[in-house]
């Protein structure tokens, strides 16, 4: 571990990836910033304390303690976009997923191949690192990106977000019966909602790693904020984020403790 990337090894076929849930903007990034709170706004908050089972399941667990607003180690480090025609955020965002502005009028992230060195590149050694590992002690193993967001956001999605959101690159980064099993699990709880390559197809991480022909089934879940906290309609400064609750997190820790020892039988 690092002093921002932390890694905990486990021997079951399973590697959990956290990579937005970052809260941490080093202080020469923060001068040409609007303000922390706007620069956090958007950190996939609770995943490493919703997911805190999986160490006991024997996954291997990588997640940054980066902002994704000094780098998001999700998108294609090349800038091209993940979802063409669509609004999202780049490799390092200048705005929030409200369209407000990231950083004070004139300035901006300037230092984008320093952000990739230093962050980006490492980030991905460690998955690599764990696939390799775990490639030699099993056939095949999963990797599983973590992932939230609020439940409304109109400005990339119309409506309400469905609480479970299955991405695999339209099937093309993960076997058919890993999907399908995780999505049974989904569907058989009536007070959730789920879909599987709707809004959200799975980011760089699913699509590069993704090789299920060579063992490697990549497998995106990106959850609806309501789904595990009491998130507010209005999210602002005072309310947001909604402090952790594990007995309001239970009933959808228990469907996602469910889906994860469906991959590692």
């Amino acid at each position: 571990m690092t002093d921002w990337l932390e890694i905990t090894q486990g021997n079951a076929k399973l590697i959990l990836s956290i990579p937005h849930a970052g809260t941490e903007i080093p202080e020469s990034y923060q001068p040409a910033l609007h303000a922390l709170w706007r620069a956090r706004k958007d950190a996939d908050w609770w995943l490493p304390q919703l997911y805190a089972f999986a160490e006991d399941l024997g996954a291997t667990i990588i997640r940054t303690h980066i902002s994704r607003t000094i780098i998001d180690v999700n998108r294609d480090p090349s800038g091209a976009s993940l979802y063409p025609g669509q609004t999202t955020t780049g490799l390092c965002p200048t705005e929030t997923f409200d369209g407000e502005p990231l950083y004070i009028q004139g300035a901006g992230p300037e230092d984008i191949a320093a952000r990739v060195k230093n962050y980006f590149d490492p980030y991905h050694a460690a998955i690599s690192a764990e696939i390799t590992r775990l490639k030699a002690l099993h056939k095949s193993i999963v990797l599983y990106d973590c992932h939230s967001i609020r439940s409304e956001i109109p400005r990339l999605f119309p409506g309400l977000l469905p609480n479970f959101n299955i991405g695999t690159n339209d099937g093309k980064s993960c076997g058919a019966d890993i999907t399908a099993k995780a999505a049974a699990i989904c569907a058989a709880s009536p007070a959730h909602t789920h879909i599987v390559n709707g809004r959200f197809k799975g980011g760089w991480i699913t699509r590069h790693y993704g090789k299920p022909e060579e063992g490697v089934h990549a497998f995106q879940m990106e959850l609806a904020c309501r789904s595990y906290m009491a998130e507010p309609q209005s999210p602002d400064e005072t309310n947001w984020p909604a402090p952790y609750d594990a007995a309001f997190a239970a009933p959808v820790q228990k469907i996602l403790k469910s889906i994860l020892e469906s991959f590692i039988p």
